[in-house]
């Protein structure tokens, strides 16, 4: 991959942007940005829930790429925020393929990190004739174990954040995290959903970066931000993210022949890195890169610099 050490681009501006309607229910937010007649490439955003941001097109070179982002339903600039209606798995590929034939665009570069992996594999496994490449950041299976690992199991790397995760319940629905969780969050009440949300997703902040990041804590635990984040997470995770059980792995064979880039933070806990793994076992066309000094964030240097390196290797993949 080359060049290797270069970090994000400058930011690029959006040169088009609209509202595109779904449903009945459900608009979507989307943007383009960089080189109008160039490679198109569209970022799905984390989360779910977790929505989209002016940095997001910074893992693109501006003169090279068509830069294609946008809000998944429920999240971000979409309408209505939140929102828990009519939002599956299926819908989300759906309205990319309905996003992609409003833009005017046959083939696209695909990069999601952690959920967006999720999205960006079950994507391409449905439109494997639609996807150049993939490029995927602390990769998300939707396995049993790793949701369990989300609600149980960091608290062997971050005891304190899970503490005051758990502690936010009474202590007798502590033994079904999710579930005492999931019924707050659904809750019509802001007093009663919008203080879970904040412990749901300052907790996910906290264990997100190998080093300390208050920055990302205080992002996480903004009440827009936790509310979509907290509530979309927990409602994909108590429908078993709308997939069959294995699915993404089962499936890999629908991607044997898309290349495509992995990277991984070694020291990612929000997603570890036995997950990427088994998917490279499974996918050896993909790249995986482990990063030695990183977490799960995407914006960790060792990160960022892989993930750009990833979309300069896949220029002229069309």
């Amino acid at each position: 991959m080359a060049p290797k050490q270069r970090d994000l681009y400058p930011p690029a501006d959006v040169v088009d942007s609209g509202l595109l309607r779904l449903d009945s229910l459900h608009t979507m937010y989307w943007e383009t940005a960089g080189n109008p007649a160039g490679q198109p490439a569209v970022f799905l955003h984390g989360g779910p829930g977790a929505g989209a941001s002016s940095d997001h097109r910074r893992f693109f070179d501006p003169r090279h790429y068509r830069i294609i982002v946008y809000d998944q339903r429920g999240s971000g600039r979409s309408r209505p925020i939140a929102e828990t209606r009519d939002n599956t798995t299926q819908h989300l590929i759906a309205d990319m393929e309905r996003l992609r034939a409003h833009l005017g665009v046959e083939r696209w570069l695909v990069f999601g990190g952690s959920w967006g992996s999720t999205l960006a594999l079950a994507y391409a496994q449905s439109h494997p004739e639609r996807v150049t490449a993939l490029v995927l950041r602390g990769v998300f299976l939707c396995r049993k174990s790793e949701v369990d690992w989300f609600l149980y199991g960091m608290r062997t790397i971050f005891p304190e954040a899970w503490e005051r995760f758990s502690s936010f319940l009474p202590e007798a629905e502590r033994g079904d995290l999710l579930a005492a969780y999931h019924a707050r969050l659904m809750d019509p009440d802001p007093s009663v959903h919008l203080p879970a949300a904040r412990a749901w997703s300052s907790y996910e902040g906290a264990c997100s970066t190998l080093l300390p990041s208050p920055e990302t804590i205080a992002a996480f635990g903004r009440d827009r931000m936790a509310l979509s984040l907290a509530r979309l997470e927990a409602h994909y995770f108590v429908n078993s993210v709308f997939l069959e059980k294995n699915a993404l792995l089962d499936n890999t064979h629908r991607i044997a022949e898309t290349p495509g880039h992995i990277v991984q933070g070694r020291y990612d806990i929000v997603c570890p890195i036995a997950s990427a793994y088994d998917l490279h076992r499974r996918w050896p066309r993909a790249r995986l890169s482990v990063i030695p000094d990183a977490g799960h964030s995407a914006m960790e240097p060792g990160v960022r610099r892989a993930l750009v390196a990833a979309t300069e290797d896949c220029k002229g993949m069309e």
